[in-house]
């Protein structure tokens, strides 16, 4: 069995199904585990490695407005992989190449790979698509026990918040020029660990917002997980938040209770990490009542 992974999250996926033996392929973002680095790369993406916050946004945009491709196959690698599966999603139509043409890659390959698509817009969701996984490629059991370990995850951390009752007002932010709020599962991650979401919507896409919506909605608590962006990147645009009209009087400012989080890493990819996710927030909302994994990093304190 030969798999190509068209997504970092199903490239998460596979791994944690142990089927890393049988992948062959990943894309150029696809950066966990470690060792998927070294297999062939079957995309290639238009945005240049410097655009800032701003100038990735507009490409975004772009491609929305006129169905302009930001990643795009690499079909003669491809092609010599001969994959008997392709893992790819229909979910954004940004991060990941295009639906339509991975199913006519799918059609032009040599023997016709099949092609599973994932969509998940909740934290069940992203749980079922290990399940979907397990009943195409024949290891059922396997997915089961694997979907059972992160729910208990889940379970303890919705154990312990079920007695919380000082539940901030959060609003965990997903770029920061221009300011999104999260979507999909985010703001069912911020319940579960002991916060009450004030802007984003589950199950619903992320949306740009303004300063000033983020100011009315005086938020005690703020998580910045920009997508696709590590640390030291999201720090380069954090001078940008900190002239946000109102931001010096949101009590999460004047309490210094905003913070940072790897948003490559955790919270946009929905893998098997979004549970470290949860286990996350869940710890810079209440540690005294959420204990810390020892292989989950605390979200780092905005300083000043």
């Amino acid at each position: 069995m030969r798999i190509v992974s068209l997504l970092p999250s199903a490239t998460e996926l596979l791994d944690c199904l142990q089927l890393g033996e049988q992948l062959v392929g990943v894309t150029h973002e696809c950066d966990y585990p470690e060792w998927v680095g070294r297999l062939p790369k079957v995309t290639r993406t238009l945005i240049p490695h410097d655009a800032s916050s701003q100038q990735i946004d507009a490409l975004v945009r772009e491609r929305l407005q006129t169905q302009k491709a930001l990643y795009t196959l690499d079909l003669p690698t491809l092609e010599q992989l001969r994959p008997d599966w392709i893992v790819t999603q229909a979910l954004c139509d940004v991060c990941a190449v295009a639906e339509a043409e991975v199913t006519a890659a799918a059609c032009s390959l040599p023997g016709q790979p099949s092609v599973i698509n994932l969509e998940p817009m909740s934290l069940a969701d992203v749980l079922a698509t290990l399940r979907l996984i397990g009943e195409r490629v024949g290891i059922v059991e396997r997915a089961e026990a694997v979907i059972a370990g992160l729910q208990a995850r889940i379970d303890a951390v919705a154990r312990r918040s079920a007695a919380i009752t000082n539940r901030p007002r959060g609003v965990i932010l997903e770029w920061i020029d221009p300011p999104f709020c999260c979507g999909h599962w985010s703001p069912e991650l911020m319940d579960l660990a002991g916060g009450i979401e004030v802007i984003g919507v589950a199950g619903q896409p992320s949306r740009t917002i303004t300063p000033e919506m983020i100011a009315e909605a005086k938020p005690e608590f703020v998580l910045i997980a920009c997508c696709g962006f590590s640390l030291e990147r999201t720090r380069q645009d954090l001078s940008i938040l900190r002239n946000y009209p109102g931001f010096a009087d949101w009590p999460a400012t004047q309490s210094g209770r905003i913070y940072l989080t790897d948003g490559n890493a955790f919270f946009s990819r929905p893998g098997p990490r979004l549970v470290d996710s949860l286990e996350l927030l869940a710890h810079a909302l209440h540690p005294d009542i959420h204990p810390l994994p020892a292989n989950v990093p605390a979200a780092i304190r905005l300083d000043g």
